[in-house]
């Protein structure tokens, strides 16, 4: 797949394609039903597939400090979207000039002057230009005015509700802390990624050490509570693989805490994983955040967590 930076990044004599545009954060059920639609018309078309996508997230440049949660960081969402069989991700930067084109300009600048469209792939509830000003209907109009055809993609609903898989959807669900209905959106489990730093140590003291991960700015973080999850580590033995692991989210209010800390007890595990890049899915949400008059409750509870999350992961 090649990625551009920009339309312009688009090579000298690029010849007519088959494009999508979206934000696609966490590329869930409904973003995979879009792209591979377009994939699969790209393919009867002999025409390349184009994703468009846009960085950083439109919402904090129109509207500074509304940036919502982020379900997949750039990285993933590329690696996510080129396993559908896209020919091209073109990353467009979001900047407020840009955000101020005209539905008009998008569409002629964009998809015909650099893109070529021939065909555009959108989802029913698609929205483009100054002020979102611009829908399907218009996006059909100018069309006709400049030689492509739109063709729009059903949305699609959650397997276990009647609720419509959207990014805004799946974050409700993370933030309440429903991993299960949030993968079943995704169509995978929700996925943390970030890098272990020192904590307090305080695990390792009560005789289960974790690992302490630090996300990104506004990664979509669960509810406070104890999760069961399948880390994957990006280096040394097991590199890409899944390992069954006991997951805290919250302050340790048994030690009155006011940081909130991500901590990964990672089953059957010894080693060293500081400084580390590690990527969390989440599987199942075991219990809520609670406080403890001591020490001994607390491991007590932290064994239990740890049986629970192997009979989840692993089976009795």
């Amino acid at each position: 797949m090649q990625r551009w930076r920009g339309v312009q990044g688009a090579p000298a004599g690029w010849g007519r394609s088959v494009v999508t545009i979206g934000v696609f954060d966490g590329v869930h059920r409904g973003h995979q039903a879009i792209i591979g639609h377009t994939v699969e018309r790209s393919k009867e078309l002999g025409l390349a597939a184009v994703v468009v996508t846009f960085d950083p997230h439109p919402s904090e440049v129109v509207r500074p400090g509304s940036h919502p949660a982020i379900l997949t960081e750039a990285a993933r969402k590329s690696e996510l979207i080129e396993d559908l069989g896209v020919d091209v991700l073109c990353v467009i930067p979001f900047t407020l000039d840009f955000s101020h084109l005209s539905a008009e300009t998008f569409a002629h600048d964009v998809l015909v002057e650099h893109l070529h469209a021939s065909l555009v792939v959108v989802g029913q509830n698609f929205r483009f230009g100054h002020k979102a000003a611009g829908d399907v209907a218009l996006l059909e109009r100018l069309g006709r005015t400049f030689g492509f055809t739109v063709e729009g993609a059903p949305l699609v609903s959650n397997p276990a509700s009647t609720a419509v898989v959207s990014s805004t959807y799946i974050r409700s669900c993370v933030d309440a802390g429903d991993v299960a209905d949030a993968a079943r959106a995704l169509g995978r489990p929700h996925r943390l990624e970030g890098v272990v730093v020192r904590g307090d140590q305080r695990g390792r003291e009560l005789g289960f050490p974790t690992a302490n991960l630090l996300t990104v700015p506004y990664a979509a973080v669960p509810a406070d509570g104890v999760y069961a999850a399948n880390v994957v580590r990006s280096r040394g033995p097991g590199a890409g693989k899944a390992h069954p692991a006991a997951v805290s989210i919250g302050t340790n209010p048994t030690f009155n805490g006011r940081e909130r800390a991500i901590e990964a007890y990672l089953l059957d595990f010894d080693g060293d994983l500081y400084g580390e890049r590690l990527a969390v899915d989440f599987v199942a949400r075991l219990r809520e955040q609670r406080r403890y008059d001591g020490i001994e409750p607390l491991v007590a509870q932290i064994t239990q967590d740890v049986v629970d999350a192997r009979a989840v992961l692993i089976g009795p």
